[in-house]
């Protein structure tokens, strides 16, 4: 798959924002693929909504290979405390063939943010071994304050966002701007590329005005998972009343020419 890594960096270089959506199994990633999106990305929320936190790094590969299209990993903090667990992590990801992957300063034991000079030798271990496997492997330096109690969310995102530019990461990404003065001051203060979650509300909403405002990327996290969760929750609903509320369903022949189901098939079961 170092063809889809490639891919992956070359969407960072050229002209304008691209949106990577995150599907939750390899169905939707095939019919992600098949509306021309170029990039798809894994949501570790929708991952652990469907199969209950399996193997992230197996899901991001089953993605990758039913889409054909580079994958970027949500791997939340490296799967690790200890700097030898994330670049053990990284080695793992390389080796799955995923085309990229945020390492997070969130500490997953005590819900804080790690102190930055520990959040640094995590994310140096991750580069270290994405630059010595030779790939061209994009590495995502990701800052969680906006969820946390932090009173200056926007001028610690700032800071982190510079210190993992300047240990190496290829993009920046702070969850949770809204505001278009956040999106400016982050776009400001470095020169790699910058993803934004997207559907949050605000300027978060507004993909062309991001792109104005020099955003490269964006993701958008559980939202499809939330979409078709919601559609899931309201047909049930409606089943226990012996109702059915199909309204906007996809039609079968879609999906089976989305998959190609073989001749022969039940198309409705």
């Amino acid at each position: 798959m170092g063809e889809q890594t490639s891919r992956f960096r070359a969407l960072h270089q050229r002209a304008g924002l691209f949106v990577m959506p995150n599907p939750w199994d390899a169905g939707t990633a095939k019919l992600l693929a098949d509306f021309g999106f170029e990039a798809i990305a894994t949501s570790s929320a929708a991952l652990a909504w469907t199969l209950a936190k399996p193997d992230a790094i197996a899901h991001a590969q089953i993605l990758a290979e039913a889409s054909g299209l580079p994958v970027n990993g949500d791997f939340e903090s490296g799967y690790g405390s200890a700097p030898a667990e994330v670049a053990e992590t990284m080695r793992r990801t390389i080796d799955a063939g995923v085309a990229g992957c945020s390492i997070e300063d969130k500490d997953q034991n005590g819900g804080g943010l790690y102190p930055l000079d520990e959040a640094l030798r995590r994310f140096s271990a991750a580069r270290e071994v994405v630059a010595k496997s030779g790939s061209d492997f994009v590495l995502t330096g990701r800052c969680e304050v906006f969820g946390s109690k932090n009173t200056d969310s926007l001028g610690e995102a700032v800071r982190r966002l510079k210190a993992y530019e300047a240990a190496g990461a290829d993009v920046v990404y702070a969850p949770g701007v809204t505001t278009e003065a956040e999106v400016r001051a982050i776009v400001g203060a470095v020169k790699v590329p910058v993803n934004v979650l997207g559907g949050l509300g605000g300027i978060s909403n507004d993909i062309a005005a991001l792109e104005k405002l020099g955003v490269k990327r964006v993701s958008i996290g559980a939202g499809l998972a939330k979409v078709a969760l919601g559609a899931f929750l309201k047909a049930a609903e409606a089943l226990t009343h012996r109702r059915f509320a199909y309204e906007g369903t996809a039609p079968s022949s879609t999906l089976n020419g989305a998959f190609a189901a073989a001749r022969g098939e039940d198309e409705d079961d």
